[in-house]
């Protein structure tokens, strides 16, 4: 049996993402088929041990690429240039940036080097991030440009998964434009972003066997009522989704934003592409908002990450859910094994 390798970042390690990983793995039943690699500060890890009485579960490794020798379990490595660095619980820090940067620096060779399969990324925090040198915006960007694909040509998705229930209908909301300042999005929403979009995401919903179009908004209200709201439907997005039927994609709209969500929630559609931010977000946030996960689509690998922040406040209070790295890390073990 080929063991596959998930590789997880611990994001901040004054952060919430080495508290979530410990939960996780000290009672969580593991996948025999699996390897997970975790790359961060051993410091991160064990102070969370300590605080609550436990023992090490995983193994230190000098090398990454010691992994490809092991059998199933939980490894660590830790990049040296953070090892001797002190990391505040609760507090943001030019360290913990430091930390957060060089870790994803190290998964990214990883990944590169052929010695994992998939990325689950803790939180950071973006401006520690690039207080510490490292001059993007946030994950996405990063993971984008060092692994060669531009930030334009990949789509953040955002979808609510419960890993025990696959029954219940659960929004999956793609996003056209993702933090521009809202006066910006109008000119950001092109034809070639929604059909990159547009295919991105069918891709996405046919791996994971799901059934239904893709539902696309408008951008103005009521979808623009025939070009007397606005007319970026009539000049941009009808031609994207008639462009993306024309390759044999099941995608259909516009539908106006303030009903698309009902009825995607219903299950009537496998997706919804939203054109900016909090007009995909909201919704979804209201519905799952301790189970959602963030998969960015586009990348050579899949990559997911729990949908919310580093959590300073909550750190070592034991009152944060765990639900949504628990989501993300079964959005992964799914897309790295093509869906299954």
């Amino acid at each position: 049996m080929t063991l596959k390798t998930l590789c997880i970042t611990l994001g901040d390690p004054g952060g919430l993402g080495p508290e979530l990983v410990v939960r996780h793995f000290q009672d969580a039943p593991f996948a025999t088929d699996e390897r997970i690699l975790l790359i961060g500060p051993k410091l991160a890890l064990t102070r969370e041990l300590d605080r609550i009485g436990e023992g090490a579960f995983f193994e230190s490794l000098t090398d990454p690429s010691g992994i490809l020798d092991k059998g199933t379990g939980v490894y660590l490595f830790e990049p040296p240039e953070i090892s001797r660095l002190g990391f505040p619980v609760g507090k943001p820090t030019v360290e913990g940036g430091l930390a957060a940067g060089t870790s994803l620096d190290v998964a990214i060779t990883v990944l590169r080097s052929g010695l994992a399969d998939g990325l689950l990324t803790c939180p950071l925090n973006k401006a520690m991030l690039q207080n510490a040198g490292f001059n993007f915006p946030g994950h996405t960007e990063f993971l984008a440009e060092k692994l060669g694909v531009g930030a334009d040509q990949v789509c953040m998705l955002l979808c609510g998964h419960d890993p025990e229930d696959d029954l219940s209908p659960k929004l999956r909301v793609s996003l056209v434009t993702t933090h521009p300042p809202l006066c910006k999005v109008a000119e950001l929403v092109t034809r070639e972003r929604i059909l990159r979009c547009l295919r991105l995401t069918r891709a996405f919903v046919e791996t994971l066997g799901l059934v239904g179009p893709v539902g696309v908004c408008g951008l103005n209200p009521h979808a623009g009522e025939s070009g007397r709201i606005g007319d970026e439907e009539i000049k941009t997005i009808i031609p994207a989704i008639e462009a993306a039927g024309q390759e044999g994609l099941d995608v259909i709209g516009p539908i106006p934003a303030d009903t698309i969500f009902h009825f995607a929630a219903k299950g009537d559609y496998a997706a919804v592409l939203a054109m900016y931010h909090d007009q995909g977000l909201a919704p979804l946030k209201l519905l799952h908002f301790s189970q959602a996960v963030n998969v960015t689509l586009g990348l050579p690998y899949p990559r997911t990450s729990p949908d919310h922040g580093t959590g300073y406040d909550l750190v070592g209070s034991g009152k944060a859910s765990i639900k949504s790295f628990r989501a993300a890390l079964d959005m992964l073990r799914r897309l790295v094994a093509g869906g299954k």
